[in-house]
């Protein structure tokens, strides 16, 4: 084979057998021991992927999977959701994005294995943490102890799920894709809480697991008294310094924070490529043979899944892939090229144990060596400078924050701080609702409809009570809204009537928001936020002698998902509620007198999320910014295959729907604060959710995705139900798009990891040189124009390149010639192809390009 042909052929020969492991993997023996999981009697090297079922949809699955496949994983892990499983006690639903075992079948269609996460507790931002609300009103039931009750609900549901898959043959042991499975989910941060009985439940647990006879290990994460045989694994943005609670069992990281979950009304979390990289190969340097990013593909909260409270309706997470399922760059392809230099060392890394050695203050060299001649190293600098290191008798040059790695001990194949990946630039192509709005003739119809909720009491299921519910108890989450309506005698001679001063209405709320209406009129409204949902706001009011309305309607925005008992959380208005008199300070208490409630709302009782009832009202004068409004319109579906999303701008808060599938809530108007992000975030130094922010002082969440499965190419329904006001005519369509592909190569970075090839190397003499690659990812794009090229000292970053000091003049004809009209191109970083514009001085090569 000429030289130039071997090139890559060790890392595809690495690739291909790890493939041809994966399939074989489904229908072997899965045990461990202390370096790592055994499959079919050999130790594996395993990256997984969380992708939760229920946050996207079955159109999307099979791509999801593949895209994390091309990524280089080799596990999707996934949990089980209770609650939209057995939404009433002993009647199941497992059809559409609940189909759990069509889901684990998809991923094994690709080759992949599974890790089952089955709690069934959850956390996941998801509501309830994972729960049933019905659960929680069984006699006796105290959640996650020692409870009888729980427990024997728990066991039910677990076997459940573990028969499901027994019949479905899902487990490994079975010739299925399951190689492990989860029991309890990050106990071990509340087990305090719980006192004496935490222990017997932490035991129970474990018994109760491995007597289901799964054939595949079980885990506990977050559980450093996990009893054996139950492996504990860590959750973290790092956890290279992990320990297991026992010699026999293997170093395992069951959640890699990607980025961060979002609230509304907060800034825009995320998490640089470099420090996930940085995470991901401090883990393995230092022992570990499993990891799993939580997330990989993070979806959406679709209906009223979202837990919290507060949040949001996007669950992208900052994840390789986002939220419409396109892979983020330059994060996807970076940890593609992470993974595929630790596949090059899997030999070493599973048939000895690490040696250490310092190589400096914050520098770290890890050894794996074997007397059969496998050798892989990591090289780590864990400081925020740069610096020259000597391993072995050579000079590693180690930047602030990174690891190198080198899979033959002697040549580095990536460092985690120099990306050889393209990045890209997204953007949001919009379309006016009006202007693809279509009935089946074809013509335009830009006519909205509408339906007025009634204010208080309007439904015959209302009933009346001494003094004010707690809301969760009353509603048992059926719906975010509960109705709270008095009506009192004012007598004439009272102060507040009568000395000219104005009277104010005091409330006081659990949590979440409410809206308080005073003789069927909007007085005022208050919401809690992520850091407190208890709400006290004073309203002030106009009183007549006589009766007097208060309708105050309180809502919930998803319930609380974790912490110790956080099923005990409540909402709603619990009091005081009080009239006050500003002047004089006399108080007419309204907690204790007899109220009436309705659970949710006349709308959705009458069906009006489907869109097809009768009494929707079609006039040429559209009432706007008006509360409690139900709106519908009918449209086309946007050219193309771009994923959709809406842009609520112009509303306030609520839910929508389209085709009768709730995209989730909405919430515009919740502004996330003005300051906290920067430009640029440094990815040297430990990440945590308030280092890297973005979209301070806009809407924490204005685009929501609706899945192209969803929708129909014409007389599709949107319909949406406004609480405070808004103008639906003001709202659009937008299409996730690429606007630019851009790379930036450095002559010190090392070769792309598949053209890794030492043996090439010596016997040729040539040094591999750094390589920029672009590549068009849409289907029949290619590259149509280069809109930026430098070969020199390039400043800024994608989309804002400029020239810095020293500049080729042949970069942007070079760049050109090698990509105008192709899909993708390898562009060679080196004074051969550019010439030299600045001797001694390290250059790169930055592009940015388009495709079309």
């Amino acid at each position: 084979m000429a030289p130039a042909r071997r090139k890559g052929f060790l890392l595809g020969l690495v690739l291909a057998l790890g493939a041809l492991a994966a399939s074989a993997s489904l229908g072997a023996n899965v045990t461990y021991d202390h370096r790592a999981l055994v499959v079919g009697g050999k130790r594996r090297v395993l990256i997984s992927g969380s992708i939760h079922y229920p946050r996207s949809t079955p159109e999307m699955w099979p791509d999801l999977i593949q895209k994390s496949k091309d990524g280089g994983l080799d596990v999707i892990e996934t949990y089980v959701f209770w609650n939209i499983h057995e939404p009433v006690r002993n009647q199941y639903d497992f059809e559409g994005r609940k189909d759990l075992v069509k889901f684990v079948k998809t991923a094994a269609e690709a080759g992949l294995l599974v890790h089952l996460r089955i709690g069934p507790y959850v956390c996941a931002e998801w509501n309830y943490g994972g729960f049933p609300l019905w659960l929680h009103f069984i006699p006796g039931i105290q959640f996650r102890t020692d409870n009888e009750p729980f427990k024997a609900e728990m066991q039910r549901f677990t076997a459940k799920i573990v028969d499901m898959m027994k019949q479905e043959k899902l487990y490994a042991s079975q010739g299925g894709p399951i190689i492990l499975s989860q029991i309890e989910n990050e106990y071990g941060n509340v087990a305090s809480d719980y006192g004496s009985g935490a222990e017997p439940y932490v035991n129970w647990a474990a018994t109760m697991a491995t007597s289901l006879d799964t054939g595949v290990p079980w885990v506990m994460c977050q559980q450093p008294d996990a009893p054996d045989p139950i492996i504990n694994t860590c959750n973290g943005h790092y956890c290279d310094q992990f320990t297991p609670n026992s010699n026999s069992k293997p170093k395992m990281w069951t959640e890699n924070w990607s980025g961060w979950f979002l609230f509304f009304g907060e800034a825009v979390p995320y998490r640089p490529a470099e420090d996930l990289a940085f995470a991901v190969a401090r883990f393995f340097q230092r022992g570990g043979t499993f990891q799993n990013y939580y997330m990989y593909h993070g979806g959406t909260n679709f209906s009223r899944t979202t837990g919290g409270p507060f949040i949001a309706t996007s669950y992208d997470y900052d994840a390789p892939i986002d939220e419409y399922g396109l892979v983020r760059q330059p994060k996807w392809g970076h940890l593609r090229d992470v993974h595929k230099a630790i596949k090059l060392c899997e030999d070493a890394l599973v048939a000895t144990d690490p040696a250490y050695t310092s190589l400096g203050p914050n520098l770290e060299g890890t050894v794996y060596k074997t007397d059969s001649g496998l050798c892989a190293a990591f090289l780590a600098n864990v400081g925020s400078s740069d610096a020259t290191v000597t391993f072995n008798g050579k000079s590693y040059q180690l930047p602030g924050w990174s690891v190198s790695i080198l899979p033959d001990c002697k040549n580095v194949a990536l460092n985690t701080a120099k990306i050889n990946s393209m990045s890209m630039i997204p953007t949001f192509v919009y379309e006016s609702l009006s202007e693809v709005v279509v009935d089946s003739s074809g013509t335009v119809n830009v006519d909205w409809s509408w339906i007025n909720e009634p204010v208080g009491i309007s439904k015959n299921d209302s009933f009346a009570k001494l003094g004010l519910l707690e809301q969760i108890n009353t509603t048992a989450d059926k719906s975010d809204y509960l109705w709270y309506s008095l009506s009192t005698d004012i007598p004439g001679d009272e102060p507040f009537l009568n000395d000219g001063s104005q009277a104010v209405l005091h409330i006081e709320s659990l949590g979440h928001a409410l809206h308080a209406f005073v003789y069927k009129k909007l007085a005022g409204s208050k919401a809690g936020n992520s850091g407190n949902s208890k709400i006290a706001v004073d309203i002030p009011v106009t009183l007549l002698p006589g009766k007097n309305t208060f309708d105050l309607l309180s809502l919930t925005v998803g319930l609380l998902n974790s912490g110790p008992f956080y099923e005990k959380t409540g909402a709603g208005i619990t009091g005081p509620v009080k009239l006050k008199n500003s002047a004089n300070g006399s108080m007419i208490d309204l907690s204790s007198q007899q109220w009436t409630y309705q659970i949710g709302l006349q709308g959705e009782d009458k069906g009006l999320p489907s869109g097809s009832s009768l009494m929707w009202i079609t006039q040429s004068s559209l009432p706007k910014n008006q509360p409690l409004t139900w709106y519908k319109t009918t449209f086309a579906a946007p050219a193309g295959n771009d994923p959709v999303a809406i842009d609520f701008s112009g509303m306030g808060k609520g839910e929508a729907w389209v085709n009768g599938q709730s995209i989730g809530r909405y919430w515009p108007t919740n502004v996330a604060p003005g300051s906290g992000c920067t430009d640029s975030c440094d990815y040297r130094g430990a990440y945590d959710a308030s280092k890297c922010l973005k979209s301070c002082g806009k809407p924490s969440q204005q685009l929501y995705h609706v899945p192209r499965s969803w929708l129909k190419p014409s007389d599709n329904i949107l319909v949406m139900f406004e609480e405070v006001g808004g103008d639906p005519t003001q709202i659009s369509f937008a299409m996730r798009q690429t606007q630019s592909l851009c790379s930036r190569v450095s002559e010190s970075h090392p070769s792309p990891v598949d053209m890794w090839n030492p043996e090439s190397e010596s016997k040729t003499g040539k040094t591999p040189r750094p390589i920029l690659s672009l590549e068009c990812l849409r289907p029949n794009q290619v590259i149509s124009k280069i809109k930026f090229a430098s070969f020199g000292t390039p400043r800024g970053t994608c989309g804002s390149f400029s020239h810095g000091k020293c500049s080729s003049n042949r970069a942007l004809a070079v760049v050109q010639k090698a990509c105008i009209g192709s899909k993708s191109c390898r562009v060679d970083v080196s004074i051969d192809a550019f010439g030299d514009p600045c001797k001694g001085v390290t250059k790169s090569l930055a592009v940015e390009a388009s495709c079309a």
